[in-house]
């Protein structure tokens, strides 16, 4: 038997779930993310397969505020599953691209979107030294969870604001979190599963740089 594509092996190991902060969208989602992560054989835990705090916020302000992205270029970095990319299409951006390193991610990417009827195109690869295709909105769900992943992503982000793009970042009071050089724009109370967060509720906010 051939091994299976990377897109058969996100059906296989996720259920179609509704997002528990943001139910008008439908995700790919595993039940356990330490028996899958051991399955990818991947460095990194299997994010794409999770609706992570950070994400889900920032999916929900979205939606919640589509003049946001409304026919505006939307560019979503590190995008995981999609969920933040998936909102601002259904909040009515003119175009969303995806951006994760992981191909798996963009394979699950790709199948969610699907799934939830939408357009988002997927761009592969380190994109940090690039001006995120110039688009007018940047978003970034979750990804200051580490301080060596921060020191990356934080000039790429400042970058970008610094071109006039508006950029909006979704964190649930995670350590390395630069606060002091974000404006807090709202906060939200997120469903999270028990066995990635050790509780089953967490404040995340959204952030503008």
């Amino acid at each position: 038997m051939s091994a299976p594509t990377l897109s058969e092996f996100v059906l296989a190991n996720t259920a179609l779930t509704p997002v528990p902060l943001v139910p008008e969208v439908l995700l790919h989602s595993a039940a356990e993310a330490m028996d899958l992560w051991e399955l990818t054989d991947h460095d990194q835990p299997p994010f794409w397969a999770f609706p992570w705090a950070g994400g889900q916020a920032l999916a929900r302000h979205l939606l919640n505020y589509p003049g946001l992205v409304r026919d505006r270029k939307v560019f979503d970095l590190a995008s995981g599953s999609g969920l933040v990319a998936i909102a601002a299409a259904l909040a009515g951006a003119d175009s969303v691209t995806a951006n994760d390193i992981d191909p798996l991610s963009l394979a699950a990417v790709q199948l969610n979107a699907a799934a939830n009827d939408v357009t988002v195109t997927t761009l592969p690869g380190d994109q940090l030294d690039s001006d995120a295709l110039g688009a007018d909105v940047v978003l970034a769900g979750d990804v200051f969870y580490d301080a060596e992943i921060t020191a990356l992503m934080l000039p790429f982000l400042t970058r970008a604001a610094a071109r006039g793009a508006l950029v909006l970042l979704g964190d649930p009071d995670r350590a390395h979190l630069p606060r002091d050089r974000f404006r807090e724009q709202a906060r939200y109370n997120v469903p999270v599963p028990l066995t990635l967060e050790s509780t089953e509720t967490r404040s995340a906010t959204v952030w503008a740089i």
